[in-house]
């Protein structure tokens, strides 16, 4: 009796199942909120010589108006008026204050926009931006990487300029309380306190320059046009402040509340003009850097 046995299978063998969705879709182990972490971002950015530069120039402010003190005298603030420049030489803590309000209206506006204006730009002008895309990093990980990493330094340098003033201001004048020009004092404790706040709030106050400087960023390859368009409209905006005329349409720019910290050293502080300054300086930065997510995503990048 004959065994019937089924014939051999001649066909191709049969395919294995389809990989998953996610597994189509991206290499193993590629996980995109590891690509370009803030850490590799901020230590690119430290070692750029626009970095140590611009930390060097902060660094050395304070030192520059001591001896401009020590050759000039005492310093005297414009007519009769009474400011807090004639209280530069009283303490380590006025010194501190004078340097922050000297800086606030335009030199602490150059790293803000240099840092937040300098960082997407250049990748474009070295040719280097669609092989960071191509790696891959996602555009909106590149953009969250880099804003953070530039307010950061941004931040590092508001805080660098009151920290070195303090210590030169302390050796140069002495430890002391915060001398207030329409008299009275604030303690050496709570003087400490209020330039902390002094600082948070100027930082606050320059996020509208970071948001320009950002949104011009995703929108052009030249650096210098980024930081130079911020720094430009930062000043015309304190143009504009100037204009009286414009009455309580001024109430709308940043640029209008930019000294509004000057009420937080006093004996009693005034809040209302930091919390309306905070709030016009909030909402223009959070529509400048939601326009420079949403562009960026739809741009081709050429470069």
């Amino acid at each position: 009796m004959s065994t019937r046995t089924e014939p051999a299978t001649t066909g191709p063998a049969p395919e294995s199942a389809p990989a998953s969705a996610s597994e189509s879709e991206s290499a193993y182990g590629y996980r995109a909120g590891r690509t370009l972490p803030p850490r590799v971002e901020l230590a690119r950015q430290l070692k750029r010589r626009r970095t140590l530069v611009m930390g060097a120039i902060l660094a050395v402010l304070p030192f520059v108006l001591v001896v401009a003190f020590a050759i000039g005298g005492e310093p005297e603030g414009p007519g009769d008026r009474i400011t807090l420049m004639d209280t530069a030489t009283a303490s380590g803590a006025n010194f501190a204050a004078v340097n922050l309000f000297v800086s606030a209206g335009f030199l602490l506006v150059v790293p803000v926009a240099l840092f937040c204006g300098d960082t997407v730009a250049s990748e474009a002008s070295w040719s280097s931006l669609r092989y960071l895309l191509a790696a891959p990093v996602p555009r909106a990980r590149l953009l969250a990487s880099k804003l953070t990493v530039g307010l950061g330094l941004s931040l590092a340098a508001m805080v660098l300029l009151p920290l070195v003033a303090l210590a030169v201001g302390t050796v140069a004048y002495g430890w002391g309380p915060l001398a207030i020009p329409t008299g009275g004092s604030l303690a050496p404790g709570t003087a400490a306190q209020r330039l902390v706040v002094v600082v948070a709030y100027i930082f606050v106050s320059q996020l509208v320059t970071a948001g320009l400087a950002f949104w011009l960023s995703t929108r052009t390859d030249a650096p210098l046009g980024a930081v130079g368009g911020a720094v430009g409209l930062t000043i015309v905006g304190n143009v504009l402040d100037a204009v009286t005329a414009l009455g309580h349409w001024r109430d709308f720019l940043p640029a209008h509340w930019q000294f509004a910290w000057a009420d937080a050293v006093q004996p009693n502080p005034e809040w209302s003009g930091m919390i309306q300054g905070t709030a016009v300086s909030v909402t223009y930065a959070l529509v400048l850097f939601a326009l420079a997510f949403r562009g960026f995503a739809r741009k081709d990048i050429v470069s």
